[in-house]
């Protein structure tokens, strides 16, 4: 793994708008705008290098589903800040019952630094994970464009027609997949992850229609979620996560009324309910009380970050968040601290320095297999809003 820089492509804003990437510039707190898409540099793996870590995303992918066995099995749903009955309720029926539900992708966050070490998990958004468009379209054109006859590790596209196309079967008869986001996206990122899937689907052949989260309606006579034209939404991918949709307004209606397959309910949401096991920080300890010791894990713990404190130092996530909210980093050799929140406590693993950048692998899986690569860099030990997309080349 390597850092190349290089000069970026004349035009290059409008050419990655053009390819599905509406917003290839961030707004810093500055008020400057950066560069989000940044193609001013580039990353450079081997092809065995990829293969070793699509093993180690296979098999990390594999070790979650067997942790989200064991926290049903276990009734361990507390420490995951889970206590509501009811979903607990749905969760374990759509544990059980997976097979019949459709479930897509998601992005494990991983350390690497190609320096021989093997790869570490920070974490997996299993429920709502972005960067997918740039993930997926704009860097396998930029390397078409730039380096003609080399490969990258991305089969998003094709992989993703392909799970639309093979679970078009679990979705209900008669209606389109309803694809939604949420207006409050102010980059337009949701929007734009949204968009890109629902295009995917239509590829697989599905019949779709785009609405946002707000525009869902409740008809209280037929006792059912409804689009604008009141058509009844009998399924839905939505960008927007699990804790959000349980606990808004309309909580109690998505739990009465949820399909958790073969028809058991009105509405069918993609992704399934099961996956706030996974897309939660407490999975992290539990995955090193399953596997203690595992080459790819970080020591994690959720009572607090215990002898982390002093040796290797800690960082404290939140059990629900995302690009870095509420996350604190504490170098070793102080006193611990236990938060009053719950969160989960992890080893500190700094992420890796490429030409004074801060780098981390987003490895996406689609369905149960590894299929592609997105790189962001950071300036600080945190990957928040403001980093930048690097593309890559398998060389």
């Amino acid at each position: 793994m390597e850092r190349h820089t290089v000069e970026p492509r004349p035009g290059w804003q409008r050419v990655v708008e053009e390819q599905g990437l509406i917003y290839p510039l961030t707004r810093h707190p500055d008020d400057s705008l950066r560069p989000y898409w940044d193609e001013s540099a580039y990353y450079e793996f081997s092809l065995p290098e990829v293969e070793a870590l699509e093993e180690v995303v296979e098999e990390l992918h594999a070790m979650c589903l067997a942790a989200a066995g064991h926290i049903v099995a276990a009734d361990r749903f507390a420490d995951l800040g889970i206590t509501d009955p009811r979903l607990i309720t749905l969760i374990r029926e759509a544990w059980r019952r997976r097979a019949e539900l459709p479930s897509v992708y998601g992005r494990f966050d991983l350390r690497y630094d190609g320096r021989g070490g093997p790869a570490k998990m920070l974490e997996y958004n299993a429920d709502t994970p972005t960067s997918l468009v740039e993930a997926a379209s704009p860097q396998w054109f930029w390397m078409e464009e730039c380096f003609p006859g080399a490969d990258q590790w991305n089969s998003l596209h094709e992989r993703l027609v392909e799970a639309w196309r093979g679970q078009a079967k679990l979705l209900p008869p008669g209606s389109p997949l309803y694809f939604a986001h949420s207006t409050g996206d102010e980059l337009g990122e949701d929007l734009m992850t949204v968009a890109y899937l629902r295009e995917t689907a239509e590829q697989a052949g599905l019949d779709t229609e785009a609405i946002a989260v707000e525009d869902i309606g409740w008809d209280g006579l037929t006792g059912r979620f409804v689009d604008e034209r009141l058509r009844f939404i009998r399924s839905c991918f939505k960008l927007y996560p699990w804790e959000w949709l349980t606990t808004d307004r309309f909580g109690p209606q998505v739990l009465a009324t949820l399909d958790n397959g073969g028809g058991t309910g009105s509405t069918l949401w993609i992704e399934p309910v099961w996956k706030m096991l996974l897309s939660n920080k407490a999975l992290l300890a539990i995955l090193w009380e399953l596997y203690p010791g595992h080459p790819n894990l970080l020591p994690a713990y959720l009572d607090g970050p215990r002898e982390l404190a002093m040796t290797t130092g800690y960082v404290a996530k939140p059990l629900l968040g995302r690009e870095g909210a509420g996350v604190t980093v504490h170098e070793p050799g102080r006193s611990s601290e236990v938060r009053e929140e719950p969160c989960c406590y992890q080893e500190l693993a700094p992420l890796p320095a490429f030409d004074g950048n801060r780098v981390v692998l987003g490895a996406w899986v689609v369905e149960d297999e590894a299929a592609g690569l997105g790189i962001r860099e950071s300036s600080g030990l945190i990957t928040d809003e403001y980093a930048r997309f690097l593309p890559h080349v398998i060389l």
